[in-house]
């Protein structure tokens, strides 16, 4: 993948705003931007691929530098992923 400056930032933003919303919907965690940055990255990575598995389509994507990150599915994905860290973080 090769970037621009300005795109790589702007992926950054995204990908941050949308771990936040994930965050806010299932209960936050600790940490700031850095954390939610890496949870719009796991929610990218997790959300489309169980899109996927469900057969779901794509219905909001943007596309940076000739890249396209999925803005709905990466927050559903943080949504997940911070569900599933509260619930086995809550029974040790």
């Amino acid at each position: 993948m090769n970037f621009t400056l300005p795109g790589l930032i702007l992926f950054l933003v995204i990908a941050g705003i949308c771990g936040a919303i994930g965050r806010a919907i299932a209960g936050g965690t600790h940490g700031g931007c850095l954390v939610s940055i890496a949870l719009g990255f796991i929610g990218a990575l997790l959300g489309p691929w169980l899109a996927h598995q469900f057969s779901l389509p794509e219905p909001l994507s943007v596309h940076i530098s000739g890249h396209a990150f999925p803005v709905l599915w990466s927050i559903i994905g943080a949504t997940l992923f911070v569900a599933i860290v509260h619930l086995i973080s809550r029974r040790n």
